[in-house]
C-alpha cells in the first residue's frame, strides 16, 4: 500500500528496508530528518555524533565490523566529514556504507550553495540523486547493494525541495542482511603510504566498472518524446522539466550523476536536434557533455544560482508559464527573528548595548546579526568564532581585546568549537569566548547534544559539563550567567572584557521552547506609564510593538522572561497589570 513520504521519511525507510543496522550523524537543515526517522527504528542502533566527521567514522568502523551503515549531514556537513571519506574510497568497505547529503539551492538555512557533487567526483565514489520521494526509498535502498558490490562507500544526494516535499512511496519489507566476518587486511584498510599507493590502483579500477554500470544502470533512463528537443536533467530539476514539457520533448534522466555515462548521453544527444542541460548549481552535467564533443545548451540560458521552478524553465523556452495557486491577499514578510523569551536575547542586547566587535558562529544565535540588535560582525561556519577571534586579536593591539567578544553555542562547541578554545589556552590570546548554552541544538529542531545529558531517543546519556571542560583545556576564568538578568550579563561582560587572561562565559538558560520549559504569564504595558521611549523595541523582541504611539505586549507571543520589564526606565512593563 502507498504511502506519502517527505524525502528524508523515505531515505530512512530505504535505509531501514536496505538492512541498515548502525548509523550515526549531525543534524543539519535538510537533512535532519533522515537520521530521526532512523531513531524510530528499535533494531536500529542510531546517535547524534558530536560532528559529521565523527558519525562518518563511527558508520565506517560500523561498516568495517561487517553491518550496513548510513550516516546524514547537510552539504557543509560533508566539509567536515571529506577528510576520511576521502580514504575510505580507497579503503573500501565491508558492510555497505551510504552517506546521505543535503544540498540547499537557495541557501533556506545554510551560508553558502555549494554543489555536493563536486566531492563524489573527487572523492571518486559514486553519487544516487533521487527526483522523489519513491526514488529516494528505491535509491536508498539500492545504495547498499551498491556499495557492497562495487567495495565503496556510496553518497546518496538530497536537495531541499526533494527532501522536505512529499510523495507517494510504495515499500517493500526489510531484508535481514547478516553481519560480514570482520577479516584484518592491513593493506586494504591501514592507509600509510606504501599501501594507499596500491589502493589507487583499484580506485581507478572500480571507476571504470561503475562506468559501465552507469550505461545501463536503473538509474539513468531515457523517456522518449519529441525529436527537436532533447533535455538532460536530475534531481528536482527534473520534475520542473517534465511540468513544462510533459511528453513533448525527450529527457535524459541522470539518477547517477558520478561516474556519469558517456555511451549513453553521446546516444541520447546524436537522437535529438537541439541538447539542452538543465541541472541546478553548477554545470557538472554539461561539462560532461562538452568534454564528450557535445555542445549543449545549459548555463547560458540558466543560471549557476539558486533553486529553478517550472516557471523559470518555461520562461527560458518562451513558453507560458502553468497556472499555479496564489494567495489571494498580500502577505507580509516575515524576516527570520529570535523567539520572543529566546535567552539569547537578552546577552546579545548586551554586546550590541557596549559595541563590542563579535565573532560569530553557526546556530540560532546567528539570528542577533538582524535589526535591531545588529551584534554580529561575522559568521562563517561551524566553530569558526572561537578559531577566528583568536587570530583577529593576535593580528590587533592589545586594547582591542577589551571590545571583542566570540559567541557560539553549545552543540556548535561540542561540534568544532572545543579545540578553537584548545588554540586560545596553547598559543596565548586574551579571547573572551561566551557560550550561548540553551541545553539544546536549537536551529535544526531541538535534537540532543553531548551536553544536554540525553541521547537520541531521550534515554539518559553521558554528560558534558561545559565549566570543567573549558577549565581542563586550560581556560582559568570561567563565569556562568542567566543572560535573563540584564544587569549580570553586563558586569559580567565587562569584567571578563578587562580581564588580562582568556576567558569563558557560558550564558546559560534553557530554549524557551524546549517542552519541559514552563513559561510565565504574559506581560503588559502601563499607558499612563509609557513614555514612548521605544526602549524595549531595542530587544527586538517579536511580541513587542507599538500601538496607538504606546507600547504594546502581545499577550500570545509573551512568555514573561521580564527581560523588557527591566529595560524599562518608566516601570511601564508590568506583570499582569492595566489591560492594553
Amino acid at each position: 500500500m502507498k504511502k506519502l513520504m517527505i524525502g528524508n521519511q523515505a531515505v530512512s525507510r530505504g535505509l531501514y528496508d536496505g538492512g541498515i543496522k548502525f548509523m550515526s550523524s549531525y543534524p543539519g537543515t535538510p537533512s535532519t530528518e533522515i537520521t530521526e526517522f532512523i531513531a524510530k527504528y528499535d533494531d536500529v542502533k542510531s546517535e547524534w555524533a558530536p560532528n559529521e566527521k565523527v558519525g562518518l567514522e563511527a558508520a565506517f568502523g560500523a561498516s568495517l565490523a561487517g553491518v550496513r551503515s548510513a550516516c546524514a549531514m547537510k552539504h557543509v556537513g560533508l566539509n567536515v566529514a571529506a577528510d576520511p571519506l576521502f580514504t575510505m574510497s580507497y579503503t573500501g568497505v565491508n558492510g555497505g556504507l551510504v552517506v546521505c547529503v543535503a544540498d540547499d539551492p537557495a541557501m533556506h538555512s545554510s551560508q553558502n550553495e555549494q554543489d555536493s557533487r563536486h566531492y563524489a567526483i573527487a572523492a571518486k565514489v559514486p553519487m544516487l540523486e533521487p527526483s522523489d520521494s519513491q526514488e529516494a526509498y528505491d535509491f536508498a535502498k539500492a545504495a547498499f547493494d551498491i556499495s557492497e558490490n562495487f567495495d565503496t562507500p556510496v553518497i546518496l544526494r538530497m536537495c531541499t525541495r526533494v527532501a522536505h516535499s512529499q510523495s507517494l512511496v510504495l515499500a517493500g519489507d526489510r531484508a535481514e542482511i547478516p553481519a560480514k566476518p570482520y577479516v584484518k587486511n592491513g593493506a586494504k584498510y591501514i592507509m600509510v603510504p606504501a599501501n594507499a599507493i596500491k589502493r589507487h590502483v583499484v580506485v581507478e579500477e572500480r571507476t571504470e566498472k561503475l562506468k559501465e554500470y552507469a550505461e545501463n544502470c536503473p538509474f539513468n533512463r531515457v523517456e522518449k518524446g519529441g525529436k527537436e528537443i532533447g533535455i538532460i536533467t536530475s534531481g528536482t530539476s527534473y520534475q520542473y522539466v517534465k511540468e513544462v514539457f510533459g511528453d513533448m520533448v525527450s529527457v535524459l534522466k541522470i539518477g547517477m550523476p558520478n561516474p556519469l555515462p558517456e555511451k549513453l548521453i553521446t546516444d541520447f544527444a546524436n537522437s535529438v536536434d537541439k541538447l539542452y542541460v538543465i541541472e541546478e548549481l553548477d554545470p557538472i552535467i554539461e561539462t560532461h557533455c562538452r568534454n564528450l564533443g557535445l555542445k549543449p545548451i545549459g548555463k547560458e540560458l540558466f543560471s549557476p544560482l539558486g533553486e529553478y521552478s517550472q516557471e523559470i524553465i518555461a520562461k527560458a523556452f518562451n513558453l507560458p508559464a502553468k497556472p499555479c495557486v496564489t494567495a489571494d491577499t498580500p502577505v507580509p514578510a516575515r524576516p527570520p527573528m529570535l523567539c520572543a523569551g529566546c535567552p539569547h536575547r537578552g546577552m546579545f542586547y548586551t554586546l550590541a548595548k557596549n559595541k563590542v566587535t563579535v565573532i560569530g558562529d553557526i546556530g540560532c544565535y546567528s539570528l542577533g546579526a538582524q535589526p535591531p540588535l545588529c551584534a554580529l560582525d561575522t559568521t562563517v561556519c561551524m566553530g569558526a568564532s572561537v578559531s577566528g577571534i583568536h587570530g583577529f586579536l593576535k593580528a590587533s593591539d592589545e586594547k582591542a581585546a577589551e571590545k571583542t567578544v566570540a559567541v557560539i553555542g553549545d552543540s556548535t562547541f561540542m561540534h568544532s568549537g572545543v579545540t578553537g578554545l584548545i588554540n586560545i589556552a596553547y598559543n596565548g590570546s586574551n579571547s573572551t569566548v561566551i557560550i550561548l548554552d540553551n541545553s539544546i541544538t536549537g536551529m535544526t529542531g531541538h535534537q540532543q547534544n553531548p551536553t544536554t545529558g540525553y541521547n537520541i531517543k531521550g534515554d539518559p546519556a553521558g554528560k558534558v559539563n561545559l565549566e570543567e571542560l573549558c577549565r581542563s583545556v586550560g581556560i582559568n576564568r570561567v563565569r556562568v550567567v542567566d543572560p535573563y538578568d540584564l544587569k549580570a550579563c553586563d558586569e559580567t561582560l565587562k569584567e571578563e572584557l578587562a580581564a588580562k587572561e582568556p576567558s569563558v562565559i557560558i550564558s546559560r538558560r534553557p530554549c524557551v521552547l524546549l517542552k519541559y520549559v514552563k513559561t510565565a504569564p504574559p506581560l503588559s504595558v502601563n499607558k499612563e506609564k509609557c513614555r514612548s521611549c521605544k526602549k524595549c523595541l531595542s530587544l527586538g523582541c517579536p511580541a513587542i510593538s507599538f500601538k496607538e504611539g504606546k507600547a504594546h505586549i502581545d499577550a500570545t507571543l509573551c512568555v514573561g522572561c521580564e527581560v523588557c520589564k527591566g529595560l524599562c526606565p518608566f516601570g511601564a512593563i508590568e506583570n499582569g497589570g492595566i489591560k492594553q
